[in-house]
């Protein structure tokens, strides 16, 4: 939803924005193309490769543009090393990236066979094997439960943990074959693919991504000017609450009464998109 990221931003061509989650560098170039040569942007990624390819595909915006390789819910710290005490704007585009998503080793997707890493910063040591063969039945179905809201998160629990005593659980066709093997066949017949939920759950538990949502949006709020907006777009339920209620808990004013959905057009292009949802406020 590019063009109403731009609009919810207000862009203002000399202010200094955030991109929390700059990927391989598509809303950053439209915030750019925006900003003056007084205009900052600090573009923020956790994911040592989409930094990478970002500085690349920015490179004629140097000068306007600084790469952090960090999580951002250490927005604090990283604004306080660049000795910037105010924001005019913040995105955060959450999910997993096309980058991660796609690689064909970072174990991310169900559809190829990979490692169970799901790292988004592989600096850090926990991954998806870890807590899959560490864990036990009742951990595994909270995070099942909890994190990716499954149905069957019992009865997916209770196979790992079964299954693991005779092998250990190592890659990405492992676990989908397994869940496969653990749900009754009405179960097969979902519209979405049977290991959807799990392999979210997975990867939120890995990544920590709803503490560190709680942590980016504590520190977007200290640092916003009055007037200065945060932009989110959340691809579950979980995330979108936890933006929602932080809007109305904070002193904002909410921009987005209902979160703003895709157009036709573009989930068409790109069918990831069709469960992004937007929300926008601006600091009061």
């Amino acid at each position: 939803m590019p063009e109403e990221v731009l609009s919810l931003l207000g862009i203002n061509p000399s202010g200094v924005y955030v991109d929390a989650t700059l990927g391989e560098g598509g809303h950053a170039q439209l915030i750019l193309n925006e900003l003056s040569n007084e205009g900052k942007l600090i573009g923020v990624d956790c994911d040592a490769g989409a930094i990478d390819v970002a500085r690349n595909q920015l490179k004629k915006f140097a000068g306007r543009i600084f790469f952090i390789n960090d999580n951002f819910a250490n927005l604090e710290e990283i604004l306080q090393q660049l000795e910037i005490t105010t924001l005019d704007g913040i995105l955060f585009d959450l999910g997993v990236s096309s980058l991660q998503l796609f690689s064909p080793r970072r174990g991310f997707s169900f559809r190829m066979d990979a490692p169970l890493d799901m790292r988004m910063d592989e600096r850090e040591k926990l991954t998806a094997t870890e807590l899959v063969n560490t864990l036990n039945e009742k951990e595994l179905i909270h995070i099942f439960s909890i994190y990716g809201e499954e149905r069957w998160s019992r009865r997916i629990a209770q196979r790992i943990v079964k299954e693991r005593e005779n092998k250990p659980l190592k890659t990405t066709t492992d676990l989908v074959n397994l869940i496969f093997r653990a749900l009754p066949p009405l179960a097969h017949r979902q519209k979405i693919h049977p290991a959807t939920r799990i392999f979210q759950a997975l990867r939120i538990a890995v990544n920590k991504e709803l503490e560190n949502l709680e942590k980016g949006l504590i520190a977007a709020g200290k640092f916003l000017k009055k007037g200065g907006r945060i932009v989110a777009i959340s691809f579950h339920s979980l995330e979108d609450r936890i933006v929602k209620q932080f809007f109305r808990k904070n002193d904002f004013i909410i921009l987005t009464p209902h979160p703003l959905r895709p157009k036709k057009e573009e989930i068409k292009t790109n069918p990831r998109a069709r469960s992004a949802r937007l929300r926008a406020a601006e600091k009061k």
